[in-house]
């Protein structure tokens, strides 16, 4: 004869992430949670974009900022991922001129003195051998649209759907943005493999 069946306590971990927005409208320190899930990768993001000294206190920002507004989050989304992404784009976008100029800087000097390995795709062209001063000053020319784009796909490895989302911008504007990106980098460098290419599938439109 069997016993009763065993409750098991739910795993607050597992929880996707609308669950623990809409739990922290009443509970804050489940928000904590979200924190921990992407802090590491909007930090890795907002460094790859303006450099370490940035970092901290915008990826903080980034947080801070989705705390405040967690009850604007759209909870038929199950991933905050492009939610914060978009925050974290749009704190950057504060500092674009100091973007642009750690890029020029970039293209004079042809490394980046933060790269960390191969899995970063802008980082590794801007680190190879005879790329970096040419990849560093096509970013450094692009619109801040075209490069919030570009940079999205290929830092966040986000989807175009997911950078849509993020942005607050049409599915076919991120289309164009990209392929225009794309253009303007490829004048600059050459073939860039799948620099910003096919995300999970989807068409390529350069």
């Amino acid at each position: 004869m069997t016993g009763p069946a065993r409750v098991v306590a739910p795993n607050p971990s597992a929880d996707d992430d609308a669950e623990l927005i809409e739990a922290s409208r009443l509970r804050p320190e489940r928000f904590a949670a979200i924190f921990d899930r992407y802090f590491t990768e909007i930090h890795r993001y907002v460094d790859r974009r303006l450099g370490a000294d940035a970092a901290d206190d915008i990826a903080a920002e980034t947080f801070l900022v989705a705390f405040r507004k967690r009850d604007r989050f759209d909870p038929a989304r199950d991933s905050a991922r492009p939610w914060l992404y978009g925050i974290a784009t749009r704190l950057v976008s504060r500092h674009r001129r100091n973007e642009s100029r750690r890029y020029r800087a970039l293209a004079r000097v042809g490394v980046d003195p933060h790269a960390e390995g191969p899995e970063d795709r802008v980082a590794a062209r801007v680190t190879a051998s005879g790329t970096g001063f040419q990849l560093s000053s096509a970013l450094a020319g692009l619109s801040r649209g075209d490069r919030d784009v570009l940079l999205l796909v290929a830092l966040g490895d986000l989807t175009y759907e997911e950078v849509a989302q993020a942005l607050g911008i049409a599915y076919g504007t991120v289309c164009s943005r990209l392929s225009r990106a794309r253009r303007k980098v490829r004048a600059a460098l050459g073939d860039l493999g799948d620099l910003g290419g096919r995300k999970g599938g989807e068409e390529n439109h350069g």
